[in-house]
């Protein structure tokens, strides 16, 4: 059996010469610079050493002790933090007794957020909307969030973000001839700079003021993200850390932002500096949504604890909106690795959601808080010609507004899956 040549045999001519060994000997040497180019080019995702996985959790962010919280960890920093938010809330009163509470929760679902963000307009043309206590926000909620946060004041620019932009916009998906080595050798798909942009013009340092302002009267702003070192979901307090004053707050609460709607692999993910024992670390930071697909608080908190003392007794009622469908929409799948893999990762994302609002939904129960659902409709079918398409995230917007206005698209409990057909 022939012997295979080495590195050095690659560029040598093949047995014969001439005009044929010098072709094989050029694209040799195009071969080989393409090798380098693309090492080259890798060089640019090296990041700093994730601190100590042990130490991670306590590791404060910009010094702010309160600035996240663990979903999957004791549930007492989150405990206090909402017994300090009460009393700052009966600060703000005047010492008198304390309201109803409502909460927030928005979900995420790319483009699919145009459903939120037209709901809460059609809701603010009703007249019903309240102020929330608790506003909680994943991926594409998590954009929603601080603008449902500050109130119908900012609905202009929740509009703007959601119906004003083309796909170009958002993000940048590479050229055909180049997606196989964004693939292979990249960080993610797409590029999420036009975000990135469109974050910074909207999260401001009047925004963050403003958040400030309603978290010292008692109100909280809670943004999720997962930490893909340890694998574990986050929940940054927007408010924390919008009152510390920390020079570099602003720039972390963008950063948040951009991580919580970070769709691994198909976006960047977003590194967060942390400090520990003298020492500069990085924390990979990704959608949310890659561990919770919608949060309002953990199981573990009780908020029927008032006989223990834990919480003042008052009436409180939990709003949920998915931005997507409850229902699956049937399709012949390929038998390809790329189709079955999609749909699968659809499949797990979607119950996953449906799983997170039932979880809500019992522990509501449980607490005696009041629970209403919103979602996309099946009666919804406008065409999607590729992501954050602009026509179909209008029409979206129209249809949630419509919703909202109407008031006809809550629910009192999660609904059941069905299967509509493909369009």
């Amino acid at each position: 059996m022939p012997k295979r040549p080495g590195i050095r045999g690659l560029f040598r001519d093949n047995p014969g010469h001439g005009v044929k060994g010098t072709r094989m000997r050029g694209l040799g040497v195009v071969r080989w610079l393409a090798v380098l180019l693309l090492l080259t080019g890798c060089a640019s995702y090296i990041r700093l050493d994730p601190p100590p996985a042990p130490e991670t959790e306590a590791i404060p962010v910009l010094g702010i002790p309160n600035a996240r919280f663990w979903m999957d960890a004791s549930p007492e920093p989150l405990v206090r933090e909402g017994r300090m938010m009460a009393l700052r809330e009966a600060a703000a009163n005047g010492g008198q007794p304390l309201g109803p509470q409502h909460f927030l929760a928005l979900s995420g679902g790319g483009d699919n957020g145009a459903f939120g963000a037209g709901l809460m307009l059609g809701w603010t043309a009703a007249g019903t909307r309240p102020e929330f206590s608790m506003v909680t926000g994943i991926s594409a909620g998590a954009l929603i969030a601080p603008f449902a946060f500050l109130g119908p004041e900012y609905d202009p620019a929740l509009r703007d973000v959601f119906t004003g932009q083309r796909p170009q916009d958002i993000l940048l998906l590479p050229r055909q001839i180049m997606a196989p080595f964004a693939l292979l050798f990249g960080e993610s798909l797409a590029d999420t700079s036009p975000l990135r942009r469109l974050i910074a013009r909207h999260a401001d340092e009047a925004m963050l003021a403003a958040i400030a302002r309603e978290y010292a009267k008692g109100r909280l702003l809670l943004i999720g993200t997962t930490n893909l070192d340890v694998q574990r979901p986050v929940v940054w307090n927007i408010g924390a850390i919008a009152a510390s004053g920390h020079p570099d707050a602003l720039g972390l609460f963008r950063r948040i932002l951009l991580a919580s709607a970070s769709i691994p692999g198909a976006f960047p993910p977003v590194l967060v500096d942390v400090q520990h024992e003298g020492r500069t670390f990085q924390e990979m930071h990704v959608d949310g949504g890659a561990t919770m697909q919608v949060f309002l608080y953990p199981p573990t908190v009780n908020l029927s604890g008032q006989e223990r003392g834990r919480w003042v007794p008052r009436p409180r009622m939990a709003y949920v909106i998915r931005n997507g469908r409850v229902d699956v929409e049937a399709s012949s799948t390929p038998r390809g690795v790329l189709s079955i893999t999609r749909r699968s990762a659809a499949t797990l994302l979607h119950f996953s959601g449906i799983g997170d609002i039932s979880r809500i939904h019992l522990t509501t129960q449980r607490d005696g808080v009041g629970f209403r659902v919103a979602y996309i409709g099946r009666e919804f079918d406008h065409p999607r010609r590729e992501p954050f398409d602009t026509a179909y995230m209008q029409a979206l917007f129209d249809y949630g507004f419509e919703r909202g206005r109407l008031g006809d698209g809550w629910r009192s409990e999660p609904s059941t899956v069905g299967t509509i057909a493909a369009p």
